[in-house]
């Protein structure tokens, strides 16, 4: 007796045809506007930037039609970073800069990320113990800084920074009796336990708008625990410092692993508080990556150069983002 077989469609007919070929078929074209936006204002700056790093380019010579490349604006290849390893002192300025600025970038990074977490864990761990009515309260209160501009943040730490008028000095002065005028931002010599004041006026600004993020996630995280672990270790007798420390704690090291690599990304980032608050100064002290590349790039058309130096923190970006990968893979559920 033969037996009817059915084909099944094999190939691009299998993927597009069917139910499931409509459900892709939308989905694609539900991406599809995001997908163009990502090619256009993401992928192709990063292509550009790549390609402008094997060339000694600025806007003020005349290169090819080609996208200006060429002619004064010759091929260079890896010379831009060779140069990056140059660390004799007959270094060219630029370099000199380029070391300065990643010393600065390092050192703002690692200072931020130990007190973000030293700061928002126990403030959400406090928040999330009040009652009902007061955690809208608290948690409006310290999300009132994301929502504000981070040059809006600069102004308003410079008045408070002010030598003159500055709240700080008029404070320092009441309390005293003494006039005081300290430049908190200007002042060079001005260091506190080997770390430039002006850069911890920048991590001051920074954790002030940036904690009210990681407290949202932080707080959310805590909301996700079951009450019945923590009813069980009350149970067998912990305290609740015990019950926090054995049990919440390692139930969260997914989220201070998370709001650890976001934090250390966005450090890396920031460009708005070193360039309104101190624009680099005093002497070089708080140039970051971030305003090294804009004033190569726009100051001094050192474009290429520039280039090549935004690769380099493109590569520790996405460095850090594989780190963040790896780690939150292993405990992720509890």
């Amino acid at each position: 007796m033969a037996s009817a077989t059915i084909e099944r469609p094999r190939g691009r007919r299998r993927w597009l045809g069917g139910r499931e070929g409509a459900q892709r078929r939308f989905v694609a074209v539900v991406l599809s506007p995001a997908l163009a936006y990502m090619a256009v204002f993401l992928l192709l700056p990063i292509a550009w930037a790549i390609l402008l790093a094997f060339f000694d380019f600025s806007s003020r010579r005349t290169g090819s039609p080609f996208l200006g490349l060429g002619l004064d604006n010759p091929y260079v290849g890896l010379e831009h970073f060779k140069r990056m390893f140059d660390f004799s002192s007959t270094a060219p300025l630029e370099v000199r800069q380029f070391h300065t600025a990643v010393k600065v970038t390092l050192l703002f990074a690692f200072l931020v990320l130990p007190l973000n977490l030293a700061i928002t864990l126990p403030l959400a761990a406090m928040i999330e113990s009040v009652r009902d009515r007061w955690k809208v309260l608290y948690r409006t209160v310290f999300f009132l800084p994301v929502l504000t501009s981070a040059v809006g943040v600069a102004i308003i730490w410079g008045f408070v920074l002010n030598p003159q008028r500055g709240l700080l000095n008029g404070m320092i002065t009441r309390l005293t009796g003494r006039f005081t005028s300290i430049a908190w931002t200007t002042d060079a010599d001005l260091v506190f336990v080997g770390i430039p004041v002006a850069l911890i006026a920048i991590i001051v600004a920074y954790l002030w708008q940036d904690i009210g993020y990681n407290l949202v996630i932080f707080i959310a995280a805590l909301q996700s625990i079951p009450d019945s672990v923590k009813d069980a270790a009350r149970v067998d007798g912990a305290s609740t410092w015990q019950t926090f420390r054995y049990i919440t704690l390692p139930l969260l090291k997914p989220t201070i692993l998370l709001v650890s690599v976001l934090t250390m990304i966005s450090s890396f980032q920031v460009f708005d508080l070193f360039q309104v608050m101190t624009n680099g100064g005093p002497d070089d002290q708080t140039r970051a990556l971030s305003l090294d590349i804009y004033e190569s790039a726009f100051r001094y058309q050192r474009m290429g150069w520039a280039a090549a130096v935004s690769v380099v923190l493109f590569l520790l970006v996405l460095t850090i983002s594989l780190v963040q990968s790896r780690f939150l893979k292993a405990n992720w559920e509890y």
